[in-house]
């Protein structure tokens, strides 16, 4: 049974889920530890664990929400499933759900993580601080609830909770991750990070990475990552600059957020990767 991540996240990223399965079976990792730094909707980390690929993944997210909404999955899902049983999907209850968002320290963090999810699957394209699919107006084709299938949803956290004890959760920035968690990881360990996109970043998230964040990113990757490691990011001259010396490829994903395009990224692979011979890793089909 194919299982998704709970959360939609502009970009389309999963599609990379086979490629890095590959990865894993190319370089004697299967069974070892998979890492996000950045884990949004952790989409490759969830399809990883629940085929069998790793034993154990690690997720961090600086945003306190996003970290609340995992900590929910995992230690609360009956309360979370019951809350998403029950909400009901108008605009008085997004209205809520937004002001929850704006008052984190006012809540608990189940009703911060629910808050999360729900403002993710009713926005246009999951953006946070964006506005409802519909328009506050509801004059849009789309329904309020056109993403919010609550049956499916609630089966993908249940079976995601089967696996609580192998999942890790952080809420730390990227940086003080890498420098404190990755060290007490074993060898057979992939990290795979995927910073706020460099171009199109501001809008899409809360905390944008300016030139300087991601400079700093990249030689923390560089210099203090003993492991294997992947970074996907735009395919600009700067950031090209930033990994200069290390393997690359290019990869086309869709990305829908306002436009549906393809939008040409590269992947910078850590020097002793085993990187699969392929022209776009891309177009494989998810397993």
């Amino acid at each position: 049974m194919k299982l998704n991540t709970p959360l939609r996240y502009p970009g389309g990223r999963n599609k990379l889920s086979r490629f890095i399965k590959l990865i894993f079976e190319q370089n004697n990792l299967l069974d070892g530890h998979y890492v996000e730094p950045y884990a949004g909707g952790a989409e490759i980390a969830i399809n990883l664990l629940t085929r069998g690929y790793v034993s154990c993944i690690h997720l961090n997210d600086a945003n306190p929400a996003i970290y609340a909404f995992w900590c929910s999955v995992i230690n609360q899902p009956e309360a979370l499933c019951r809350a998403i049983h029950d909400v009901e999907i108008t605009m008085k209850e997004w209205q809520r759900q937004k002001a929850i968002l704006n008052s984190l320290a006012n809540h608990s963090p189940l009703e911060v993580g629910f808050s999360i999810f729900f403002l993710n699957r009713v926005n246009r394209l999951g953006i946070l601080w964006g506005g409802s699919i519909n328009g506050e107006n509801q004059d849009c084709h789309w329904k309020l609830d056109a993403r919010f299938d609550k049956v499916d949803l609630i089966r993908r956290i249940e079976l995601i909770a089967l696996y609580h004890s192998r999942i890790h959760l952080y809420n730390q920035n990227a940086a003080d991750f890498i420098k404190t968690v990755l060290p007490t990881l074993p060898d057979k360990t992939l990290t795979y990070i995927v910073p706020p996109s460099y171009v199109k970043g501001r809008g899409l998230y809360e905390n944008h990475n300016l030139h300087n964040d991601h400079v700093s990113i990249a030689e923390l990757v560089k210099e203090h990552i003993t492991q294997h490691w992947i970074v996907l990011c735009d395919n600009n001259p700067e950031i090209i600059e930033m990994y200069k010396g290390y393997p690359t490829t290019i990869c086309d994903i869709n990305h829908n957020a306002r436009h549906h395009c393809k939008g040409a990224e590269v992947m910078f692979f850590s020097k002793k990767l085993i990187i699969p011979n392929l022209q776009n890793p891309s177009n494989l089909k998810t397993a």
